[in-house]
């Protein structure tokens, strides 16, 4: 990986140049941790003060905030200090893991699966009966695709996920370490003679879409009649449960120990804090949020924060806490 110079990175993120340097960057770092060769960002108020201590060689910031930093180092100014760190940590992203063979002999595929080209299948791999990978699929060793199903083109597959049968996973999609698509739905009741428990088989499947990203250990769960369904673009974050008959819209977000109780819907651009629990058969219409931590035990309209447990609207729980501090204190 070559460094870069203050002006190809400038470029990179289409930002203001103030101050210059010949030196070149090898990489980038929290403020209080960046070497001379290494790049920093401040893209909050409460940063600015760390800049005038910093050894970064380079500050990249929010336009909004440069009028608060004074000194010696150069610094990029851009509109949103974030994304341009997305940007330049594409630039320093290192080679994925190497495959010596793209289709190793140690992996077992099924005479009747289909693989297409430019494809890569690590040792440990299984391809089930009647699998179709697309073109540019990786699956890196130890992946397990069982009977008939689909995977979209430049789908990613990481060690030790498991992907069950008669599902459909769409193109440019990421699956973590140990991802469990497909599994059971969580389901039982009662035996008639007071004696255990009936289990209740789950005969669906799991749709994805595409530009799917999910975290290692999370689990989406098979639907019990016909599908769980994951919308374009949504982002999974590590030890999250989707449980069956879910349906997520386009580009929902669940940060890690997030889960969903069955038959539960997202609209689009919903936002599910981490730890949060959503109740069963509850709709969370586009755009809301759930705060971290919260339970939600009843529909939420589009648009709106929630938090607590139980979760209700976020101003009113706010006041609703603020009541409670001053019963305490009188």
């Amino acid at each position: 990986m070559s460094p870069f110079t203050f002006d190809q990175l400038a470029i990179a993120v289409s930002a203001e140049k103030i101050g210059d340097t010949s030196q070149t960057f090898s990489g980038l770092n929290h403020l209080d941790q960046a070497t001379a060769r290494q790049v920093s960002f401040i893209g909050s108020s409460k940063y600015t003060k760390n800049y005038a201590t910093t050894k970064a060689g380079a500050v990249v910031i929010n336009d909004s905030l440069k009028h608060l930093v004074k000194g010696e180092i150069p610094i990029l100014v851009v509109k949103n200090a974030d994304l341009a760190m997305a940007k330049l940590l594409s630039l320093y992203e290192r080679e994925s893991p190497v495959f010596e063979t793209a289709i190793s002999p140690l992996a077992y595929i099924h005479p009747t699966a289909r693989i297409g080209a430019d494809c890569k299948i690590g040792p440990g791999c299984y391809v089930g009966a009647k699998t179709l990978l697309s073109d540019g699929v990786t699956l890196y060793p130890n992946v397990t695709i069982m009977d008939e199903y689909q995977i979209g083109t430049q789908t990613i597959i990481w060690s030790g996920t498991v992907i069950r049968e008669r599902s459909q996973i769409g193109a440019f999609c990421i699956f973590h370490n140990n991802v469990s698509i497909g599994a059971d739905g969580f389901g039982y009741r009662p035996a008639e003679d007071g004696r255990g428990l009936v289990k209740i088989v789950h005969i669906g499947n799991v749709v994805i879409g595409n530009g799917v990203e999910i975290g290692a250990n999370s689990c989406v769960d098979r639907g019990k009649f016909d599908s769980t369904i994951v919308g374009d673009g949504c982002k999974i974050d590590n030890l999250v449960q989707i449980a069956h008959n879910c349906i997520l819209g386009k580009c929902c977000i669940m940060a890690g120990h997030s889960g969903l109780a069955g038959s539960v819907t997202l609209g689009d651009g919903v936002i599910i804090g981490g730890s949060a629990s959503i109740k069963v058969h509850i709709t969370i219409h586009s755009g809301a949020v759930v705060a971290a931590g919260s339970g939600v035990m009843g529909d939420v309209e589009a648009g709106k924060t929630v938090l607590g447990y139980p979760a209700t609207e976020s101003r009113a729980k706010l006041r609703e806490w603020a009541a409670v501090r001053k019963l305490g204190k009188s």
